[in-house]
């Protein structure tokens, strides 16, 4: 074994899988891990280096895979405060606060959650793609608080992106929407795609075009001048619940980029220093990948939109 490496052998159970499913179920590696490995070869079968992931496995045949040490993430580990709301050795689930970037990106290169987690999760992370980083399978905007689940191994990063996938994620948000929408309970369908006249904003455009998204909505109480609304998931597009809402005329509270606050709000959210859109991601289910186990989540809402709803209630 070389400095570095570690060597998983053992025999394939089944005959007539997919080589790369038959492997991953025998060695615990993901398949797209396996089929990475396949092409560096790394990969032994009967003591003959293979590289087909489809070809069909034979029970009983000897394998043999060569997994490198992880390579260290290329972002910097930063001690940053997170809240942990459950966390095992296959993932961690966090509550974000708002002004929170989840990746590093131009303009934001540190001072994510992914450099956070870099530190909080140091020693934990197996390799997700042969990179020790956490696995981000979806992401909050910046200014949206609220639940985050993050992947700590391969597995466990497939597993859930599997999931987010075929939409069986459980995702509530709670916004405070300007005006009252009508019908107070509905759904706003409608295909979401980067806009063509400003590539920082995303839009609703014709069907074909854009991702297909869906959003339930619920207006949970009726406040002065606005709503708050619980909005479910069906999809999760980049700015859904924002792009959605303001579509039907009740853009978020606080948005600078999808709606004007109404004139008679702004003073309430200048007095409260509240520059962020209303949104909270409330309610976070979902099925272990490793465990298999339901688990689901509820976050309060936080300190800011909290004291927002008291200066609207106390206003009407």
């Amino acid at each position: 074994m070389n400095r570095g490496e570690s060597i998983l052998s053992g025999t394939l159970a089944d005959d007539g899988q997919r080589l790369d499913k038959a492997l991953a179920e025998a060695s615990g590696l993901s398949r797209e891990r396996v089929k990475a490995l396949m092409g560096e070869g790394r990969v032994r079968l009967g003591g003959a280096e293979v590289h087909q992931a489809s070809a069909r496995s034979v029970a009983g045949t000897a394998f043999e895979i060569r997994v490198p040490e992880a390579v260290p993430a290329q972002a910097l580990a930063q001690d940053i405060p997170l809240t942990v709301v459950f966390e095992d050795e296959h993932l961690i689930v966090i509550d974000k606060p708002a002004g929170l970037v989840v990746h590093p990106a131009a303009g934001n290169l540190d001072g994510t959650l992914v450099n956070a987690l870099l530190h909080h999760c140091r020693g934990q992370l197996s390799g997700i793609g042969g990179v020790a980083r956490p696995g981000i399978v979806h992401r909050i905007d910046k200014d949206t608080s609220g639940l985050l689940v993050v992947a700590k191994t391969d597995t466990a990063h497939e597993g859930l992106a599997r999931q987010f996938a075929d939409h069986s994620i459980e995702r509530a948000y709670l916004a405070v929407t300007a005006g009252h929408p009508l019908p107070p309970t509905g759904t706003v369908r409608g295909a979401i795609a980067r806009s063509s006249t400003n590539r920082k904003k995303m839009a609703l455009v014709e069907d074909g075009r854009g991702k297909h998204a869906v959003t339930h909505y619920k207006t949970l109480e009726r406040l002065d001048g606005a709503a708050l609304v619980e909005c479910r998931l069906e999809t999760g597009r980049t700015h859904q619940v924002r792009v959605h809402m303001a579509s039907i005329g009740h853009p978020l509270l606080g948005d600078p980029v999808y709606g004007r606050t109404p004139a008679r709000l702004r003073p309430i959210l200048t007095q409260l220093h509240f520059a962020r859109q209303a949104l909270h991601a409330a309610v976070l289910g979902f099925i272990h990948p490793a465990m298999g186990a339901a688990l689901r989540f509820d976050s309060t809402l936080p300190a800011d939109m909290a004291g927002l709803l008291v200066e609207l209630r106390g206003s009407s």
